[in-house]
């Protein structure tokens, strides 16, 4: 009997990604429980897509070991944002007396981010990836979407060092300057985070599978090639709802600077609802069974900041209680999901 393609999606969102993996951990438990005791969450989807924060972590899931497995827990992930997240996003009190609330130039300065991306990928290739991904930029030289793919990475030209594909995926306007990278090749790109287009990366995701032959690549006859909607279980998870509201006298006479940061909240956010209500009426043409294999997992962020930069102890502990909160009120969906992941193993 054929097995569905499992695809996993992750929005951006920063240090909300705390969020996230949360949400994976409890799903990665049941794994172990149900199927396998050192059961790892990369092993269990055919396809990781993710923008931006999710883009890092898309990128950790599928890090292989030495056997071409994933090497990294959900665990060691949450750890990684925990511990790391501080120092990426480290503004120095110097920089923010010349460059406050990052009015003059980038908010943050790279240079601790890519440190933090070459300690933990050091010169891993895109192409050494475990399984397909999708991880997301956009170039605003050539003015197009650029989609890092490891199963099209065999050629030098669309290879990049993981370090470098990740840079890409977190540079979010405002936060940090544009990535100047080049693909192992040496064709240079200047890219910012795909958030601008796919905060939501699940429906570039769907759209990516179509065109993959997945028992080929995968080296399972009983994967589908080039997938159909009822030949896919996508499971896309969000970094917390927000729901500042803006009022017509705020707006009613403001200039560009004022409308800088409202304007990247409501395009980043609007992106990920359109995806999603996109997605639900896709599924919602299916039959009654089918239907079901689309799951939008999106946490309310309780008593946790929206800001993407927020990394003080509080906030990370609120991230992490939003994100079990969540867990606790939706065991019945996270376990189902667990469940089908085995199946289609």
């Amino acid at each position: 009997m054929a097995k569905k393609i499992r695809i996993l999606s992750l929005d951006g969102g920063g240090i909300r990604g705390i969020i996230t993996c949360v949400i994976l951990r409890y799903i990665e438990e049941q794994l172990q429980k149900i199927d396998n005791p050192n059961a790892k969450i990369g092993d269990y989807f055919d396809l990781i897509a993710g923008t931006s924060t999710g883009g890092l972590l898309t990128a950790i899931l599928l890090f292989p070991d030495n056997t071409n497995n994933a090497k990294f827990s959900v665990e060691e992930a949450l750890d990684l944002y925990a511990k790391k997240g501080n120092s990426i996003f480290n503004v120095s009190f110097w920089e923010g007396i010349i460059n406050p609330f990052g009015l003059f130039n980038e908010k943050i300065s790279q240079k601790n981010l890519e440190k933090q991306l070459e300690d933990v990928f050091k010169y891993l290739e895109l192409k050494d990836l475990t399984k397909p991904c999708l991880i997301t930029s956009y170039d605003i030289n050539q003015r197009k979407a650029k989609l890092f793919c490891s199963h099209e990475a065999h050629s030098s030209l669309e290879n990049f060092f993981v370090k470098d594909v990740c840079r890409a995926t977190s540079a979010a306007p405002t936060y940090f300057e544009p990535a100047k990278i080049k693909s192992l090749y040496g064709q240079e790109f200047v890219l910012i985070d795909g958030g601008v287009f796919a905060n939501n990366p699940a429906l570039s995701a769907y759209a990516e599978a179509r065109k993959i032959p997945f028992s080929e690549v995968l080296h399972d006859s009983l994967k589908p090639d080039y997938p159909d909607i009822n030949d896919i279980i996508l499971v896309s998870i969000g970094t917390g709802e927000v729901f500042k509201s803006y009022t017509f006298e705020k707006f009613e006479n403001a200039g560009k600077i004022k409308w800088i940061s409202p304007l990247i909240d409501i395009l980043l956010s609007s992106n990920a609802e359109t995806v999603n209500y996109l997605l639900t009426k896709i599924y919602g043409t299916l039959g009654p069974r089918n239907r079901k294999n689309y799951y939008r997992l999106m946490p309310q962020l309780k008593n946790a900041s929206s800001d993407m930069d927020d990394t003080s102890q509080k906030n990370i502990f609120e991230l992490i209680q939003a994100g079990l909160y969540y867990v606790d009120q939706n065991r019945n969906t996270l376990d189902e999901i667990a469940k089908k992941l085995v199946k289609n193993k």
